[in-house]
């Protein structure tokens, strides 16, 4: 397919690109000022289980996938050993050939201690680049991976910490000039920090398991993709949240949960519209790292308000029926001047003894003039393998 390297751009650095139709700005009441960083893949919720349930996963039940969301999740999970493989045909209603894979597992220590790692692979298909005048100069499959382990350890019955660091490395390129500017791939070290708790409660003679969870991901240096000295914020990420879990009887179990996140990067400033560089309304984003996650709790140029619309949230329910067959549902909140991101999710799953198989599927319910969203129709499939039950069949 023929995209030039001004759409390639506009692609990976804008994940939210969908936000800058004007009509979005008329909906809203307010002026559009998304906040965009470098390798958005990082954010993408690579497995059916959450993107069924509106991308939630900080609270809910631990599984393989659970070093994307909250690996302190880890030290409760149930069996020794586990992985998954997921696939996500990603912006489909733009591209037919762009995708993420993921694949995921753990392995138990011991009871308190639980170890991860994972595999996140992300391209955006053949390229063909071009010049100023629509020459083809070269054609190049730009990707995109990360790297990850994680550590996980009880600190109670109850109570669970965890940290996480991942390599992350990102070629658009292939080390094509852009502007007359030479390019090179882009590469960052991030880390997570998470905690996770659980109890068992009792409400009205039921029996329900509440859980609470936090995570700040992708805490790591600035990426470059050219010689100068401009550098791009990594997708550092608050994610809070909690779930609630209930077993009507030996069959029927049923569990919600809600999630919000919060990007700890800069917010764009308002520029002055005839001096150059000088910021009428925000801070200057050209901080350190560690400044700029502090900072981003208050530096939105219309105040508080701004703030709390940079807030998103989802909201998701998942019921099992003999602990073999799933139904989920969920939705997804963010507001219009910030990306726009509406949409409703539900899926399913299907457990047989070793394995599990799950899928998802995304309605676009954001409120644009010409009612397209590059997320409508995103499918997502997970494969999931335990081998703690195997070892329990042998």
């Amino acid at each position: 397919m023929n995209k030039s390297i001004l759409v390639l751009i506009f692609f990976v650095f804008a994940i939210k690109l969908f936000a800058q139709d004007p009509s979005l700005e008329e909906l809203s009441g307010g002026n559009l000022n998304t906040i965009t960083t470098a390798v958005p893949f990082l954010l993408i919720s690579p497995d059916s289980k959450a993107g069924a349930m509106g991308d939630v996963g900080v609270a809910t039940s631990p599984d393989a996938n659970s070093l994307h969301w909250n690996p302190a999740k880890y030290s409760f999970v149930e069996d020794e050993v586990g992985f998954s493989v997921s696939y996500v045909p990603w912006l489909r209603a733009l591209v037919p050939d762009i995708n993420l894979s993921y694949l995921s597992g753990y392995k138990k220590i011991n009871d308190n201690e639980t170890v991860a790692m994972e595999l996140r692979y992300f391209t955006l298909g053949d390229i063909t680049f071009t010049d100023v005048i629509g020459n083809t100069i070269g054609q190049y499959k730009p990707s995109e991976f990360a790297l990850g382990t994680a550590y996980s350890r009880k600190l109670s019955d109850n109570f669970s910490l965890a940290i996480a660091a991942r390599y992350i490395y990102s070629n658009l390129t292939g080390g094509q000039s852009a502007g007359g500017i030479n390019t090179n791939a882009g590469q960052s070290v991030a880390a997570d920090v998470a905690g996770f708790y659980q109890k068992s409660i009792r409400i009205a003679q039921k029996d329900l398991n509440l859980a609470f969870g936090g995570n700040i991901s992708n805490i790591g240096n600035k990426i470059s993709y050219t010689e100068t000295s401009t550098r791009d914020f990594i997708p550092i990420n608050l994610r809070l949240g909690t779930a609630v879990s209930m077993d009507f009887d030996e069959y029927n179990r049923m569990s919600f949960a809600f999630d919000i996140n919060k990007l700890l990067v800069p917010t764009p400033p308002i520029y002055n519209d005839t001096i150059q560089g000088q910021i009428d309304y925000g801070k200057d984003p050209n901080v350190s790292v560690v400044s700029g996650i502090f900072q981003s709790f208050g530096d939105a140029p219309n105040g508080f308000k701004e703030e709390m619309r940079e807030i998103n949230f989802s909201l998701g329910t998942e019921y099992w029926y003999a602990d073999q067959f799933a139904l989920r549902a969920g939705y997804f909140y963010e507001h219009d001047t910030k990306g726009g991101r509406k949409f409703f999710t539900f899926g399913s799953g299907v457990k047989y003894n070793v394995f599990a198989l799950d899928f998802s599927y995304l309605i676009n319910a954001s409120r644009s003039i010409n009612g397209n969203n590059p997320l409508a129709n995103t499918m997502r499939f997970t494969l999931v393998f335990d081998f703690g039950e195997m070892e329990i069949l042998n």
